[in-house]
């Protein structure tokens, strides 16, 4: 693999039949009606279509997918990343899945109980929006339900119209253990949920307090840091006076509405231009107020004029200005970021207002500077887009410091592993410097906050098994969890945790999270702090595999308002499942995004069907699976090269497995499957086959375990076809359940060393031909020469391969090509106009080397080299190796060109 995606799927193309596909019998029988036995019936064509829905549905039935707490197998964990329960499959989903289903596909035929958690989340702020704007069609909102009657609305949704996407994970063929399936809402883990919450506010780690939020006046609800997005956008930058004659300061702000909750100016207190005002009250505009100049060290004096506005109730640096030197912290917006502030500007939204106050203060001289438009990063709400607005609230807070070090510790010493490893100082960097987390919402669905408010202050949190406090002047908070708390807790809530379940204990920790780096910080570290604390010090999962983001193919993010949004059932219906997943998992880079064009996609489909096609034809030259293996001396030296190879390749799957390397495998199984098993193989055994005898017997008997070996290593990745093929090849009951390859160990170098000779020789004289224009069909006179090389008994094969006919009485040998030893003499007489040919070379040639005394008079040119940028020299170097390349290709062609 090169770059950071797969590039449409090419073979190398240097041997066997190339793209010709085996002329065979059609057959009508489906391969899936087959009993099991072994058996030549399958269809002329791959059509996934038909075999897809029922060979899932049959998994699913036969319980391959499940997992068995009481099994002495070793233990092998995923959980799903739970998907909203508003959301459908996107391409994101389906990249991850297909390496999270590899895994779990492989463990299992490795003997591990394998267990990939299914669930979905609950979705707080997404699902009541949708929910919300279904009753916005009836004219209706949630207050007009009340809450008790809007849940349930919600749950009737879900019932409904959610979760959609756990049939499309079907399509997908994700075998997950569907009888397990949870949702982050059902009663279990509620009950995760409320205890975990109970156990942290009971040892002061959950505590409520007024500090500034992420507000959007949208949702209506705070957020944590982590779901605001920060664009670029154009504003306006206006610097504006405050005070008179010797006591006037200036101040800048893009947000000139908070002028109206300005409590203070704060400068550097070494800032010398105002040394004089420190401590004195100035005259704040448009208000009939005066506040204070405060000296802070926060104050970068270097930056604008070194000197800040104050507003502590709408900007979280203001609010610790305004905690160290005690100032007021006045609120002068409503939820709806509409002004509050008694005055002429109350009412007003808060953009209405904000030209208004510029105009205002315009009117009274009081606007020194007006710079617009003023490009800067602002915050945004993740889900509905809307400005995020800093604002003064009562929240409740998780005390991240003792969590947040147990989770950068459980890395550092070597208990979690991040892959790759360079994803670690992002995990650091993050971990290391985490505030406390704002986990109230303002929302009506989700996991209500369990604490309950007295008639006289009290404050009483109430756990799982707890009854709440009753009576007059009872009431629960009406705020909800952050979504993120209770996915928090998915590693082992999905378990039976807080009860210890025999699943929790045989499932918990986790093997792996396989999961994108965009949510390292969401999810991962908060299930790294949550395991850590409720686990008695054992982390969630052992190791963090870090994927990229799936972009377009030329590496844009996907968006619907780019137009390059995909979705992958889409592709599924057009090429197929296992056409989808291959191209995935060939782009998977740990930790690098991954390009996908549909034109990749296709060509996934046409391994797949390379491999049906071939398998068929081994199938119908009598393959098997029976019986041993010959003893290496009754096989021929083709037979141990591809035992060889295989077994080379059975190990470095393995290692790519091991090493999360998705793209690395995929690569070198589709090279070895097409190129060495299919075009080289396949092709050089049919002279076996053809003359029959124990040598053919013993090709058949290679050629069955090749390809049951290949099935298997192939099947994580591509299961459909797979699956078809290996039960057709062998009569096993399905290769979900069948052993995982094992390197045996068998090498042979000199089988080796023989094939890549044979394959030298024939890639050799095939690009010939094809430089001199002969079709691929066409047949040609010639005499080999093979003596002392090592593939001297490969007559036939070559003389098959290469369309060269016996030399006969009349031959004249026009061209010769000596290679790997051997010498090839062809006779092109009556064949070629060699005249013609040599006219065309000789004018490329002369192409080629005005080429090359171009760049090189460029080269030699110590003027230009000074002044031209680096690339453009390494442009023309570039040039001048391509013109000598092609200038040795055209004179070894001319050469080989028999006299005119």
């Amino acid at each position: 693999m090169h770059g950071i995606g797969a590039p449409p799927l090419q073979s190398k193309r240097v041997s066997g039949r190339g793209s010709d596909t085996p002329k065979l019998t059609p057959v009508t029988e489906n391969a899936q009606q087959q009993p099991p036995a072994p058996s030549t019936d399958l269809p002329t064509q791959y059509a996934p279509a038909d075999v897809e829905g029922p060979l899932y549905e049959r998994w699913v039935e036969r319980g391959y997918f499940e997992a068995d707490e009481k099994s002495d197998k070793p233990p092998y964990t995923i959980v799903i990343p739970p998907p909203n329960v508003t959301g459908s499959l996107h391409l994101g989903h389906a990249f991850e899945h297909t390496l999270i289903d590899a895994l779990t596909r492989r463990k299992r035929m490795q003997g591990y109980e394998t267990l990939w958690q299914p669930g979905m989340d609950h979705a707080g702020i997404a699902t009541q929006n949708v929910v919300e704007r279904e009753l916005a069609k009836e004219n209706k909102s949630r207050h007009d339900l009340g809450r008790e009657a809007f849940v349930e609305r919600v749950w009737q949704w879900k019932a409904e119209s959610g979760g959609q996407i756990s049939g499309q994970m079907r399509r997908l063929g994700d075998g997950v253990a569907w009888s397990r399936e949870r949702f982050t809402m059902d009663e279990g883990l509620s009950q995760a949920v409320q205890t975990i919450f109970k156990r942290l506010y009971d040892d002061e780690l959950i505590y409520r307090a007024e500090r500034i939020i992420n507000w959007c006046p949208r949702c209506l609800t705070a957020i944590s840091d982590i779901e605001v997005e920060y664009q670029d956008d154009d504003g306006e930058l206006v610097s504006m006076k405050y005070g008179d004659g010797d006591d006037t300061i200036v101040v800048a702000t893009t947000r000139a509405e908070t002028m109206l909750g300005d409590t203070a100016v704060a400068v550097h207190p070494e800032d010398e231009r105002y040394q004089h005002l420190i401590g004195k009250l100035v005259k704040l505009p448009l208000t009939d107020r005066s506040i204070p100049v405060v000296a802070d060290e926060h104050v970068d004096p270097e930056f604008g004029t070194g000197a800040v506005k104050v507003t502590p109730a709408h900007d979280p640096n203001d609010f610790e200005i305004g905690q160290r030197h005690d100032l007021p912290a006045l609120t002068i917006m409503d939820e709806h970021a509409v002004i509050t502030a008694h005055g002429p500007f109350q009412g007003l939204d808060r953009l209405e207002a904000r030209s208004a106050i510029v105009a205002a203060l315009r009117a009274e001289g009081r606007i020194v500077a007006e710079k617009r438009p003023y490009v800067h990063s602002v915050g945004h709400c993740s889900r509905c887009k809307t400005t995020i607005e800093p604002r003064l609230s009562m929240q409740w807070w998780v005390k991240v410091g003792p969590l947040a070090k147990a989770a950068g510790d459980a890395v550092r010493d070597g208990r979690v592993k991040i892959h790759p490893q360079e994803m670690e100082k992002r995990y650091f960097d993050w971990v290391d410097n985490l505030h406390d987390w704002c986990i109230s919402r303002q929302l009506w669905w989700g996991h209500r906050i369990p604490v309950w408010y007295g008639p006289n202050g009290e404050v009483v949190c109430v756990g799982p098994d707890e009854e709440p406090p009753s009576g007059e002047g009872w009431r629960q908070d009406t705020d909800v969890l952050d979504t993120w708390f209770s996915s928090g807790l998915w590693p082992f809530s999905t378990l039976g945790w807080p009860e210890q379940t025999e699943s929790l204990a045989k499932f918990y920790p986790n093997s792996v999270l396989v999961t994108g780096y965009d949510i390292l910080f969401f999810w991962v570290a908060r299930m790294m702090m949550f395991g850590l604390y409720a686990m008695d010090g054992t982390p969630p999962f052992h190791t963090i595999a870090l994927h990229g983001m799936v972009r377009d193919q030329f590496g844009k993010k996907m968006s619907k308002s780019f137009g390059n949004a995909v979705n992958p059932l889409d592709w599924m219906d057009k090429y197929g499942s296992d056409a989808l997943r291959f191209t995935l998992a060939r782009g998977a880079n740990p930790g690098v995004d991954v390009p996908i064009g549909e034109d990749w996609v296709q060509g996934s489909r046409n391994f797949a069907n390379k491999i049906w096609n071939a398998t068929r034809f081994a199938l119908m030259n009598g393959a098997t699976v029976d019986g041993p293996l010959p003893d290496p001396s009754k096989m021929s030296s083709t037979d141990r090269w591809i035992l060889s190879r295989l077994n080379t390749v059975v190990a470095e799957v393995d290692a790519f497995y091991d090493d999360y390397q998705f793209a690395k495998l995929s690569d070198s199984l589709f090279h070895f499957a097409w190129d060495e098993v299919f075009d080289w193989y396949v092709e050089l055994s049919k002279t076996t086959f053809q003359a029959g005898g124990e040598a053919a017997e013993v090709s058949k008997r290679v050629l069955g375990e090749v390809l049951d070996v290949t099935l298997k290593l192939l099947h994580p990745v591509v299961p459909f076809v797979t699956e078809t093929l290996w039960t057709t090849l062998t009569g096993g009951e399905s290769v979900v359940i069948a052993d995982w390859p094992k390197d045996s160990g068998f090498r042979d170098a000199d089988a080796e060393r023989e094939i890549e000779s044979l394959q030298s020789v024939i890639t050799e004289v095939r690009r010939f031909r094809a430089d001199q224009g002969l079709q691929p069909g066409q047949r040609v006179p010639a005499r080999l020469t093979l003596d002392g090389t090592p593939f001297a008994a490969h007559e036939t094969a070559i003389r098959q391969l290469l369309r060269l006919q016996p030399e006969g009485d009349a031959f004249t040998a026009t061209a010769t090509l000596p290679v790997a030893g051997a010498e090839v003499a062809l006779d092109l007489s009556g064949t070629i106009d060699v005249a013609a040919e040599r006219k065309r070379l000789a004018k490329d040639l002369a192409a080629a080397e005005k080429e090359k005394a171009q760049a090189n008079a460029k080269l030699g040119n110590e003027a230009f080299l000074a002044k031209a940028p680096d690339h453009v020299v390494e442009k023309i170097r570039t040039r001048l190796s391509k013109a000598e390349e092609d200038i040795a290709r055209i004179q070894a062609q001319l050469e080989r060109l028999p006299q005119a």
